[in-house]
């Protein structure tokens, strides 16, 4: 597929599509470039939280199905469906993450013992809520992100906040104390225009110091 590179088209024509061609699938291969592409993302200190389940079986999307609330057409619709959590316990990859890192040329050996011996005690001493509220804004860049680069492989999403999120973690057999649902993301071929929404004027949501 050739691939969009007009930034402005890609962020000026994104619409929420509510409704897919269901006769287009899209190659987990392909899905799995998009997903990549998502995640340069920033994070906090570069602890990448998010993780990715791609519901995109009928299996899957039979055990989505009733989760989804008044999105059953996104859902019924999509190619696939993509569900967002943040890793509450994210900060275990501090080692792999800075040692690849250091491997690359990019960090030296001190910037990174000096960075864990700075960030171990403050991820052990933080609460809970405080750790919730940094993978949920992390989420959200990592999930703009990739409704974006759905956008340049020619794709169409809607970012979804309507679900189950008390059962959304245990159904696809992850750990609800340590997983915390960000969104769900349709995805796929447009099969309708979508609307398009006006914004508020910048002077009304911005000020200057």
């Amino acid at each position: 597929m050739v691939k969009n590179n007009n930034f402005n088209e890609i962020v000026r024509g994104r619409r929420s599509i509510r409704k897919y061609d269901t006769s287009v699938k899209i190659d987990r291969s392909e899905m799995a470039e998009i997903l990549e592409l998502a995640t340069t993302a920033p994070s906090s200190i570069n602890m990448q939280p998010w993780r990715f389940v791609v519901v995109d079986s009928e299996e899957g999307k039979a055990k989505l199905a009733p989760l989804m609330s008044f999105n059953s057409q996104q859902h019924d619709t999509s190619a696939a469906m993509i569900l967002i959590f943040g890793d509450l316990q994210n900060f275990d990859n501090a080692d792999k993450i800075l040692s690849q890192a250091v491997d690359a040329g990019l960090m030296p050996e001190e910037v990174k013992a000096k960075q864990l011996a700075t960030f171990t005690p403050m991820y052990e001493k933080m609460s809970r809520q405080r750790a919730t509220e940094t993978v949920l804004i992390d989420g959200g860049l990592v999930s703009m992100q990739l409704m974006l680069a759905a956008r340049a492989f020619g794709y169409d999403t809607n970012a979804i906040g309507g679900f189950d999120r008390d059962n959304l973690t245990a159904t696809f057999d992850l750990d609800p104390e340590r997983y915390v649902p960000v969104m769900v993301v349709s995805i796929g071929k447009a099969d309708d225009t979508g609307y398009q929404s006006l914004r508020l004027p910048l002077d009304d949501i911005t000020t200057w110091a």
